[in-house]
């Protein structure tokens, strides 16, 4: 049995250790700063638990201790540190980031060594960038390619339309920080909540605009195949102008712990949510301008007589289909390992990646 450390013991790591824990081929550890919080994720899944600071690299370096791998559910401002130890311990290393430096420091680190590093492996980035990756796959030119994901309330019962649904940092984070996008054929930065546009998917309205980091390393892959690729977060109609308000003309952009005080105090968490994706590839097959597409809305379910919000599903199967994928040997076993080089057909038969059907 191979022994998987989780760091983090909230929504997302509780939902790791319960898929992974439970399959019978992993054992889980969980570490948490909130002792209880660690003890209920190790629970879910038959495993152990302990306190951890993850500021702390001694303690994060013991956990690691004998340790196949580890998987980084902590604050992403907390995984260059979870790296680095990981690096030192010779622990395969996975997380679910979207930020863009930080995800930049991990694939330093991943330059030479002997264990993987697997960032960017939840849902987007994560299952986003292989689901584009594969619709694009057959174009000879690729003249356009759009990823649109968004984590929403299934009852929207505010001005916002929104419910918080996973890290509040987050989503403060992917509002404020420039994108990465395709332009015409090169590499661009462009800014968040912007490019507004309509989508109508399973007959619901929603709105998308440009939010940071849900790319991952797909645009420098894609690099001089693709004419236009980007990525937007999708919300009820409505939302994008708010944001706009509160973080341009109140200036919350430039007071970001303030705006988290404000969210968490007036904005209600919620149990009964949805993911809602949309991927579009179009470009030159067979001699023709053609599209592909993906479209998937998951909602929140039961599962092992545990209920789980959609946004954990999808994070944490995303997640726990990558590490099962490596450990089989499916993906490239040391190094930097890409979205981009998962395959779509290996990751959809996955016990975990079934989920997305």
């Amino acid at each position: 049995m191979k022994k998987v450390v989780i760091l983090g013991g909230g929504n997302i790591g509780r939902m790791v250790s319960f898929l992974l824990g439970g399959c019978g081929d992993y054992s889980v550890h969980v570490g948490d700063l909130s002792l209880e919080g660690a003890r209920a994720a190790a629970a879910v899944g038959g495993g152990t638990h302990d306190q951890i600071d993850f500021s702390d690299p001694a303690r994060i370096a013991a956990c690691l201790k004998g340790a196949w791998a580890v998987v980084s559910c902590a604050p992403y401002r907390c995984n260059a540190t979870i790296a680095r130890c990981a690096r030192d311990a010779g622990t395969h290393y996975f997380d679910l980031t979207e930020d863009v430096n930080v995800t930049r420091s991990v694939i330093e680190l991943a330059k030479g060594a002997s264990t993987a590093f697997v960032p960017q492996c939840g849902l987007a980035p994560g299952f986003i960038t292989i689901a584009a990756n594969h619709l694009a796959k057959p174009f000879a030119a690729i003249d356009e390619l759009r990823l649109r994901v968004g984590a929403l309330p299934l009852h929207p019962s505010n001005k916002l339309g929104y419910n918080l649904t996973w890290s509040t940092d987050g989503v403060i984070n992917e509002c404020i920080n420039a994108c990465d996008a395709v332009v015409d054929g090169t590499m661009a930065s462009v800014p968040a909540l912007e490019h507004l546009e309509r989508l109508v998917i399973d007959g619901v309205e929603f709105e998308a605009f440009n939010t940071s980091g849900g790319l991952g390393t797909l645009a420098t892959s894609l690099a001089g195949r693709v004419r236009n690729l980007n990525y937007k977060t999708i919300r009820f109609p409505g939302h994008c102008e708010l944001l706009r308000f509160l973080l341009h003309e109140l200036r919350f952009a430039e007071h970001r712990a303030q705006l988290k005080e404000v969210l968490e105090r007036s904005i209600p968490t919620t149990t009964q949510d949805q993911v809602v994706m949309f991927v579009s590839a179009s470009g030159t097959l067979d001699g023709k301008l053609h599209q592909r597409v993906y479209a998937k809305r998951v909602f929140a379910q039961s599962l092992g007589g545990h209920h789980w919000t959609a946004i954990q599903v999808t994070t944490a199967a995303g997640l726990c289909a990558i590490v099962d994928l490596f450990a089989e040997g499916k993906t490239p076993q040391k190094g930097l390992v890409r979205m981009e080089d998962v395959s779509w057909d290996n990751f959809i038969a996955n016990r975990f990646g079934r989920h997305y059907l």
